[in-house]
């Protein structure tokens, strides 16, 4: 799994404001802590991707395949480490 993007911000307000933006960009909070907060984007997968899947693997799979993608989606989703700069 890679790592994490790291976002440095100023202050706690700042890093407060960050954090709403991610959140109403359909991110979700991991870990919150007082100067560091880490944040993932929250997807089950497109709709192209499903259908993809299902037709590639649905017919000997029974679904499995597709299920597989929405959970390698869900849970691998871009992760974001918001940080207060210290210098």
């Amino acid at each position: 799994m890679a790592a994490p993007r790291l976002r440095k911000v100023m202050s706690k307000k700042e890093m407060d404001n960050l954090i709403d933006d991610y959140v109403t960009q359909g991110y979700e909070i991991l870990e919150q802590g007082e100067r560091s907060a880490l944040v993932r984007k929250v997807s089950w997968g497109t709709v192209g991707g499903h259908v993809l899947w299902a037709l590639l693997t649905g017919w000997f799979t029974l679904g499995i395949g597709n299920l597989i993608y929405a959970l390698i989606i869900r849970y691998g989703g871009e992760k974001v480490l918001v940080k207060i700069d210290e210098s």
